[in-house]
């Protein structure tokens, strides 16, 4: 257990840059400051920040910068990040427990280098230099901030000849070791995103209320070649017959992921993806889908190079420092949702976390990189940037009666959807007035806390053993910041939790974090059926379902969106988990091939539907159904690599925790309004 972060227990004499300062900008030769005190408790962590800067000789930009780039200044209460790092200056110490807890097998060859890895402890080297031990500038966020300070000024003097810089800009490559990358143009990455935040400057209330802001720093010209004198690896990224199709800040890696074929006499028996050339011939791009892998980044890469893994993702994010590896060409298909209607027409991204880890937290660069890249790719392929079209893979319904239920539900509660708008330029806002028909998901993560359990099946990784994870059970994440609300039968926290009729054949809901049939996820648009006093009904899987919404405490934003409705007349409508084709787009020689029987029927799920007087979101205009059909590893089968549109329309719809599909015949539309 770590001790939580405690307030110190007096006030610090501080340094803290002038008032005018902050408001008018700061200059890159000349950073000003004066001797204060903390104004209040919610500005402890600022004052913090200043002592430790005065008291190592860091440019107090550059620490506040470095420590926003990290963390965003959150200190989340002493806990242990997914990357073992802790409190503002994510300090880290990576033992044996975090490994065996994770699952890596002590088998692995990484097991013994991670142990060691100097980048996995730097805690124990601030200790060092302050003279105390690792465990202190875990649980103490003054502690933590000053080992931070430390580390910068002792990286720094090894650059300078035992000096400090002289400028802020001489701090360059100080902060570029800061990132414990073994790559030069990550860690050159980082630093330049220190200097961006310190060029335009922040200012945010954290988590647990400490207000912090950082001044915007004029004239920062850093010698970005700096870097060179960490001597890091110059790594070039492997020959590949398509480039990197990322945003050239990222400077991504491409490592192509398995394109085998498994049996010679057999053309059909290939992994792990689809060839296509999307986005043309009709298969266009349509969403991105977010998953954290539940594995490290090189276990990730090794399974994803592994064809009878049968799964892949176009992209893999390192939780360290946010390295991104290309493995799949955006124009082929990942295998990597278990839902062919949505991952032919996806680009998946996994991320290196635990989704069963609810209440660690995902590394700020984690989040960063992941962002950068979904906005270049939502701008490349006109991807919306909503929650309809970013998708998380608890999004994502199974294509099957018996998949629905064991669908995957990553990236998991912990997960902050409205930080990851916020930095895609889009963030979740009112976009109607109060009493809308319409609202969106939106309650403040930080202090939305809530406990969900979990336990796995060690079943479903029998198939891959060590090195890879084994299995969390069990798992309990108390009172931990969450992306959903909790939805009831009744307007009362008394009342049982909404129960998906796939999930419990009887009985309510849990708290399981896989129980997403009880969860409205942040983001996500609903219709509004009823609202009581700080309570409000959406429609959710056929059910009326009630959260906790009031003024003093929302947990939503009004917004505006089209809405379908059933057809008058109709006491019900089906709802789909796919959006496959008629039968009879198929031509007679391709039926013939597979066999005498048009493939993928197009089925409603049984245990679904939309009764009269519900309404639900639409996720945009109708759709024609289609289903792509890649059959043999070269290509050679009757219309191999062939996408089949069928006539029938489709509305895709927000139906409860995930998306699904009604037949455009089925429905009326109701414009937004």
């Amino acid at each position: 257990m770590h001790r939580p972060f405690r307030q110190p227990r007096r006030r610090r004499a501080v340094t803290l840059v002038a008032a005018l300062s902050l408001l008018a900008g700061l200059s890159a030769a000349a950073v000003g400051s004066t001797t204060a005190a903390a104004d209040g408790p919610q500005t402890t962590r600022q004052a913090e920040f200043a002592s430790a800067a005065a008291e190592f000789g860091v440019p107090l930009p550059v620490l506040e910068a470095v420590s926003y780039y990290e963390t965003r200044w959150e200190a989340h209460a002493g806990q242990e990040n997914a990357e073992a790092g802790y409190g503002p200056m994510n300090l880290t110490d990576l033992t044996s427990a975090d490994l065996d807890a994770d699952g890596l097998s002590t088998l692995s060859p990484r097991y013994a280098d991670l142990v060691k890895a100097p980048a996995e402890h730097t805690a124990p080297a601030a200790a060092a230099l302050l003279g105390t031990d690792a465990a202190t500038v875990q649980s103490d966020e003054a502690q933590n901030i000053r080992g931070g300070a430390a580390l910068l000024a002792s990286y720094a003097k090894g650059y300078t000849h035992g000096r400090l810089p002289k400028g802020i800009d001489g701090w360059y490559a100080a902060a570029a070791r800061y990132s414990q990358s073994t790559e030069d143009k990550v860690a050159q990455a980082f630093a330049d995103g220190v200097w961006d935040a310190m060029r335009t400057g922040a200012s945010r209330t954290t988590q647990d209320g400490q207000q912090i802001s950082l001044a915007p720093v004029r004239g920062l010209h850093p010698n970005r070649g700096d870097v060179r004198k960490l001597g890091l690896k110059d790594v070039t990224p492997p020959v590949s017959d398509q480039p990197a199709e990322c945003p050239k800040s990222l400077h991504c890696n491409v490592i192509p992921g398995a394109y085998t074929l498994l049996d010679p006499n057999n053309l059909a028996d290939y992994g792990s993806h689809d060839l296509a050339d999307r986005p043309n011939g009709g298969l266009d791009i349509r969403y991105i889908t977010l998953h954290t892998t539940d594995e490290t980044y090189d276990g990730t890469l090794d399974l994803f190079r592994d064809p009878t893994y049968a799964a892949g993702a176009n992209y893999v994010v390192r939780s360290q420092d946010g390295q991104v590896t290309q493995m799949i060409p955006d124009k082929d298909i990942a295998w990597d949702s278990a839902n062919r209607s949505f991952y032919q027409h996806s680009i998946g991204i996994e991320q290196e976390a635990w989704a069963t880890h609810g209440a660690a937290w995902f590394s700020e660069d984690l989040y960063r990189s992941t962002a950068t890249l979904v906005k270049y790719l939502a701008a490349k392929y006109d991807i919306p940037l909503d929650r309809a079209h970013i998708l998380g893979h608890d999004n994502i319904p199974g294509s099957s009666e018996s998949g629905i239920a064991t669908q995957h539900w990553d990236p998991g509660p912990g997960w902050d959807w409205a930080h990851f708008f916020d930095l895609l330029g889009a963030p979740i806002k009112a976009t109607a007035g109060p009493g809308s028909d319409v609202v969106t998901i939106d309650p403040a993560f930080a202090t939305n806390k809530q406990t969900t359990t979990y336990c796995d099946d060690v079943a479903g990784y029998k198939q891959f053993p060590g090195p890879y994870r084994s299995y969390d059970c069990p798992v309990t994440s108390a009172d931990a910041p969450s992306s959903f609300v909790p939805l009831y039968t009744q307007p009362s926290t008394d009342a049982p939790l909404l129960a998906d009729p796939y999930l419990h054949a009887t009985g309510a809901g849990t708290n399981a974090m896989n129980d997403w049939g009880d969860k409205a996820p942040t983001g996500e648009q609903y219709v509004v059926a009823d609202r009581r006093p700080g309570w409000t009904a959406i429609w959710f899987g056929g059910q009326e379902a009630w959260f906790q919404n009031s003024a003093a405490h929302p947990t939503t934003v009004p917004s505006k969106a089209e809405r379908i409705v059933p057809k008058a007349g109709r006491t019900s409508i089906p709802v789909y988990t796919t959006a496959y084709p008629e039968a009879s787009v198929y031509p007679p020689d391709f039926v013939a091939f597979e066999g005498g029987k048009a493939p993928r029927p197009q089925s409603p799920a049984k245990k679904y539907a939309i009764p009269a007087g519900q309404s639900y979101v639409a996720a945009g205009p109708a759709r024609n159904t289609d289903s792509y059909f890649a059959i043999y590893y070269d290509g050679s089968a009757p219309y191999d690599q062939h996408d089949f549109i069928g006539t029938t329309k489709v509305y895709e719809i927000v139906y409860n925790h995930r998306m699904a599909f009604v037949n455009a015949d089925d429905v009326d539309v109701v414009p937004a309004s």
